[in-house]
């Protein structure tokens, strides 16, 4: 898998823009608040259909303008892919998008996934061991959705119910009936999230632990562990009635609340470095090497379940890495086509690196 070309209009704080890259390195280099995150944050966009900054399409629409094109050229098996989003912004707060595969339209975001295989590593990925739950359910679904079209329509289903279910609960008088509508909905597709999830973390816990015992000389195990809000049972049907048991349990507490407090938008993730859970007692390098090694399974397990080599995108977190740490992440990924975004880069770590396309980026204009 393989990025060929790039051409942004309209996009963030660029005009217009057009590059061809690397199927090896790519060097993204410049001062703060020039536009290099904006351009791995185009590419992402073509891969997922949104962006890992921001949930809100308007931003997306350079300010003076009303619409923004992303085209993105790939290789993939040695096959042509284009992918082509156009942003256009609708009244005062909405955005009309529209996704083009080989020039032809897609009804829906789902169809764009698993064409084309990113993963993307920021600085906030550095933090995500120690930070809140819903920082880590963000990325289990974002990580998820990308291998799973099934799992993207679970969460998208949950998230509109939630939504519907949250917004009744606030209503003076509840119907129960209706109540029941809502629940089944949250109840038959938090039910799929959750065994995927399941899954998921078990094949992620596998691998992020022979990665870990290689960062660190064999001296850790990591030990990755689900912590479901509803207990995970073994087939479809027990699933569903786990769910619908707890969550009609938490009724009456839920109408006086006015929130949903039963399902997988309450779940969480344990990291444990030889036993020791490393949210609380790790030290921030053993929270690094884990969102590392996170992140470096995330590409195999890809690699694993589609068999392509992932795209990956490093957003500034060369930096934020020690030596060892990035002569590892550099060796580790030879096989993947990489994006690295920094305002400079070590010496020594480029010294590491066979071949590389250098891209210097000033005020939205790139120079190769």
């Amino acid at each position: 898998m393989k990025i060929k070309e790039l051409e942004i209009k309209n996009f963030r704080n660029y005009k217009e823009q057009k590059l061809s890259f690397d199927e090896g390195v790519n060097l993204i280099l410049g001062n703060n608040a020039q536009g290099k995150t904006n351009l791995i944050e185009a590419l992402y966009i073509s891969s997922m259909g949104k962006s890992f900054r921001t949930t809100n399409d308007r931003e997306l629409i350079n300010f003076d303008e009303e619409k923004a094109l992303i085209k993105v050229n790939a290789e993939k098996d040695e096959i042509e892919i284009e992918i082509e989003i156009e942003l256009e912004k609708r009244g005062n707060t909405s955005v009309n998008k529209k996704i083009k595969k080989d020039k032809k339209n897609l009804t829906r975001t789902s169809e764009l996934i698993k064409n084309i295989m990113m993963v993307v590593f920021s600085p906030e990925d550095l933090k995500l061991v120690k930070e809140e739950p819903e920082k880590r359910r963000r990325f289990l679904d974002r990580e998820i959705c990308q291998i799973s079209p099934s799992y993207y329509e679970a969460f998208s289903n949950y998230r509109k119910a939630l939504k519907q279910r949250n917004n009744y609960l606030k209503e003076f008088n509840i119907n129960i009936d209706l109540l029941d509508v809502w629940d089944e909905q949250i109840i038959k597709n938090g039910s799929k999230m959750i065994s995927i999830r399941n899954d998921f973390i078990k094949k992620l816990s596998r691998i992020s632990n022979e990665i870990h015992k290689g960062i660190t000389n064999q001296e850790e195990k990591i030990e990755i562990i689900y912590e479901p809000n509803v207990k995970v049972r073994d087939n479809k049907e027990d699933q569903e009635e786990e769910f619908r048991n707890k969550i009609k349990e938490k009724r009456e507490k839920d109408i006086e609340n006015r929130n949903t407090s039963v399902g997988p938008h309450r779940d969480d993730i344990g990291f444990y470095v030889n036993n020791i859970d490393m949210r609380s007692y790790g030290s921030q390098g053993q929270q690094r090497t884990t969102a590392l090694s996170l992140k470096l399974a995330e590409l195999n397990l890809i690699k694993e379940e589609t068999g392509e080599d992932a795209i990956l995108l490093l957003d500034d977190v060369m930096s934020e890495l020690d030596a060892k740490r990035q002569e590892f992440l550099i060796k580790t990924l030879q096989n993947n086509q990489l994006f690295i975004t920094t305002t400079d880069i070590d010496k020594n770590v480029l010294g590491k690196i066979d071949k590389a396309t250098i891209y210097s980026v000033e005020a939205g204009k790139v120079r190769v």
